[in-house]
């Protein structure tokens, strides 16, 4: 396997990760709201919810350095680009 297939592996694994992320965000931000309706305290939910938030701001961070890491790729072998699993 070729260091430019594995980098899209982990482009798309990050991908995921990244969509788990933001629907695990989206049920934590409901819970809150439920919380708040119920006129229950939010602060552990509002602290798990920011945990969720940054460990998404990292994730997408780690996903832009695989995004670069592929175009450099494609830019050291121009055979790469477009290929599945063709070049070094």
């Amino acid at each position: 396997m070729s260091r430019l297939s594995i980098e899209r592996d982990h482009l798309a694994r990050a991908d995921d990760d990244i969509a788990d992320a933001e629907r695990r965000i989206t049920v934590q931000m409901l819970r809150i709201y439920r919380l708040r309706e119920g006129e229950h305290d939010t602060r552990e939910a509002e602290k798990l919810l920011t945990a969720l938030q940054h460990t998404l701001d990292t994730w997408n961070e780690h996903r832009t350095e695989i995004v670069r890491e592929i175009a450099r790729l494609e830019l050291l072998n121009p055979l790469y680009k477009g290929a599945g699993e063709g070049g070094p």
